[in-house]
């Protein structure tokens, strides 16, 4: 009897440390969108699901996402740090970099950041140090790619109007590469900035017929989907950076596939859980680039899609 309490005993310590290991890990979601099933959500579950963390079992979710609201975002950082979450998923620069505002000790993997050095994400792409790492979305060098793809479809476009909140610096960047593109493609490429909802009604009323737009690759203010319904509303061609964007209507998109990058996120993820170090993993770019056009909104807009395009597209819309 004795040597059987002994033995129990030294189990212990052994049965709470495997009690403590079956704790699902907690993973915090913050992102601007305005539903909690965003595509890079479901992709890091899929992801995370063929690596072997099934939700529930192994993995659970506090998912806060916040309307396109960037003061809403740096309260919902906020309260993820101090619920003791064991990892915190973002998506786009401004929750990313709300994240970084709230912890210097919990990871960070994010995605939907167009340029992670530029915005001051991560120092370095091959050695992000600090707590974060995660995808690069690419949106700064697909830029000139974009405007290709809308010029290709309409030969006999000029005049492209690019409308970005001013705190973006992404944005500002893909401007940047837009101008510089803009003299090889037969383009002119008008930027403007917007800081408030009535400032952006105010600027889409200088649209002509002939125009098209350029919409950025950020959800806040909602301003690629005010675009959208523009662009269908007063048949004004636009180019987004997504398919999700065509999907809904918009014309062409260039640019990595949202819910790819949360499979791809939940790579880092999952080594994160495990054990490794974010600052010891490099920022990745996109691995899946797709060009996506909807050829129901090219009949709407008058746009023949030329067959090298057809041929070309990862996916059309009909």
């Amino acid at each position: 009897m004795l040597m059987a309490l002994v033995v129990i005993a030294a189990m212990l310590p052994f049965a709470a440390e495997a009690q403590q290991a079956r704790r699902p890990y907690r993973v915090g979601v913050l992102n601007e969108a305005w539903a909690a099933n965003h595509p890079t959500v479901e992709g890091l579950k899929a992801g995370l699901r063929e690596l072997g963390l099934e939700e529930g079992r192994d993995v659970t979710f506090d998912i806060r996402f916040t309307e396109g609201k960037p003061e809403a975002t740096s309260l919902a950082a906020a309260e993820l740090a101090r619920a003791g979450v064991d990892l915190i998923f973002t998506s786009n620069e401004v929750a990313t970099l709300a994240a970084k505002a709230a912890t210097q000790r919990i990871p960070v993997v994010f995605t939907l950041v167009g340029d992670p050095v530029a915005t001051g994400i991560v120092k370095a792409l091959a050695r992000p140090e600090a707590n974060l790492t995660g995808i690069s979305s690419l949106t700064t060098e697909l830029v000139p790619k974009r405007l290709e793809a809308l010029k290709t479809l309409i030969p006999t476009l000029r005049r492209v109007f690019a409308f970005y909140h001013g705190a973006d610096v992404p944005s500002s960047a893909a401007i940047v590469r837009a101008l510089e593109a803009a003299p090889r493609l037969g383009l002119e490429v008008v930027p403007r900035t917007v800081m408030a909802p009535e400032q952006l009604d105010e600027l889409l009323k200088q649209l002509r017929p002939g125009d098209a737009l350029l919409a950025p690759d950020i959800a806040t203010m909602d301003i690629p989907a005010v675009m959208l319904e523009v662009s269908l509303a007063s048949r004004i061609p636009a180019v987004f950076s997504s398919e999700l964007w065509v999907s809904h209507g918009g014309l062409v998109s260039y640019g990595a596939d949202y819910r790819a990058q949360g499979v791809q996120a939940a790579r880092l993820v999952a080594k994160i859980l495990r054990g490794t170090r974010p600052q010891d993993l490099p920022v990745e770019g996109a691995d899946k680039i797709d060009l996506a056009v909807n050829l129901k909104t090219a009949r709407l807009l008058g746009v023949t899609v030329p067959r090298k395009v057809l041929l070309r597209a990862d996916l059309l819309r009909r």
